[in-house]
């Protein structure tokens, strides 16, 4: 369907289509490269694509053979230079909600290493805080933190909350199957007892994530080694180890 004409160009509702779809993935790609040197070199082939466009709509047939070549080492270039931060790009996609559907569920094992290194932290005494992301919400307080991105275990959790580890301060950032971040800084709670109990730092910290972002906090006392889940503003104190897997995919689905 030809929408209009400009001289020697047509354009139609494809080429309309054609045209949002680019420009959705380049908005996407600034998005996740904002902030890096990656950025400049979007910004570049972006150039160079367009004065290459220019050449084949009026012909120019040896300027256009020269951009296709530098088009093509260019576009090479930025794939081997900026492997890591395509790769978070990649990673942003399929968090996506969209594409979790189609995706197989790996909860219960996430769960299973959450779980161990629960049991362990509270036989040891060692506070936790440790927050499931359930939406896109989380990311400033991921940037309040130090960046991990590393897949769950129980090993890297204990040694995250490690008393002589520099990152056992704050909590840790769970968004699917990665820890994204360690020693993140959560809002306090203005709830200051539950049952009559006053609050420690940890849990009014959990709380307060709870009260203003879609998450699920995990707590571990360091005093008793109680465990306690934040969810919707609430908190949910004494938790048992063997049902604490039930709690946590109860509380999930009820978020989702």
């Amino acid at each position: 369907m030809e929408l209009f004409s400009l001289g020697f160009i047509t354009f139609t509702l494809y080429d309309a289509i054609d045209i949002i779809v680019v420009a959705i993935v380049f908005y996407i790609l600034y998005r996740s490269l904002k902030g890096t040197i990656a950025v400049q070199i979007l910004f570049g082939l972006l150039i160079l694509l367009a004065v290459s466009f220019t050449t084949q709509a009026i012909n120019l047939k040896s300027l256009k053979w020269i951009l296709r070549i530098l088009s093509d080492v260019w576009l090479i270039a930025f794939i081997i230079l900026f492997q890591p931060e395509l790769r978070r790009v990649l990673i942003s996609f399929t968090r996506n909600k969209l594409f979790s559907a189609f995706l197989p569920s790996n909860l219960n094992e996430i769960f299973d290493e959450v779980i161990d290194a629960a049991r362990e932290l509270q036989e040891k005494h060692t506070g936790a805080l440790i927050v499931f992301a359930q939406s896109n919400n989380i990311k400033v307080t991921v940037d309040t933190g130090i960046p991990i991105q590393a897949i769950v275990s129980k090993e890297l959790i204990l040694s995250i909350f490690n008393t002589r580890s520099p990152l056992h301060d704050g909590a840790v950032v769970i968004d699917g199957s990665m820890i994204v971040a360690a020693r993140c800084i959560l809002p306090l709670s203005m709830t200051t007892k539950i049952q009559g109990k006053n609050l420690g730092t940890r849990h009014q910290a959990g709380l307060g994530l709870s009260e203003t972002s879609d998450v699920i906090v995990l707590i571990i006392s360091e005093e008793t080694g109680a465990i306690s889940i934040a969810s919707n503003g609430e908190l949910f104190v004494d938790i048992h180890i063997n049902n604490l897997a039930e709690v946590l995919k109860k509380k999930l689905v009820e978020n989702n």
